[in-house]
């Protein structure tokens, strides 16, 4: 199954949120096939840079970042040719539909389900839903 992965996820992973975890280790373990473009990239390191985020993170900040690049090598990296907006409500989500369109990903795994969800846009293939909900799935 391919996914894109949202950064609060992966965040969420760093904090010990226990479904979101659970989801990162599904990928590091290849039980499902985690998207990663230019856009999300560069979410990521900007997200992982701000030392306030993970205030509350039990790992250190090279663990955070030895997690951040084992997630990365187990990513399939995909280029992202075409834009589809307007879409979201949030004009900064935008980047995980078109590359979830562009890998032809089955589902985006977020904690944003509010801003994701109501697509203006539709591809029936593709699915939102929570970290808890994917594991359901898989």
């Amino acid at each position: 199954m391919r996914l894109v992965i949202d950064t609060n996820v992966l965040v969420g992973a760093c904090l010990g949120t226990g479904g979101a975890a659970a989801v990162i280790r599904a990928c590091l373990l290849r039980r499902c096939e985690p998207l990663i473009g230019n856009a999300l990239m560069n979410e990521y390191d900007d997200v992982f840079a701000r030392d306030e985020v993970f205030r509350r993170s039990p790992l250190s900040p090279e663990k955070r970042l030895a997690l951040l690049e084992a997630f990365i090598i187990s990513c399939q990296w995909v280029r992202v040719y075409y834009t589809w907006r307007p879409n979201l409500r949030d004009e900064a989500d935008n980047h995980l539909v078109e590359l979830a369109v562009a890998g032809s990903a089955d589902v985006i795994v977020t904690r944003n389900l509010r801003d994701l969800a109501p697509m203006e846009l539709r591809f029936p293939q593709l699915r939102v839903c929570s970290p808890e909900d994917f594991l359901k799935e898989i």
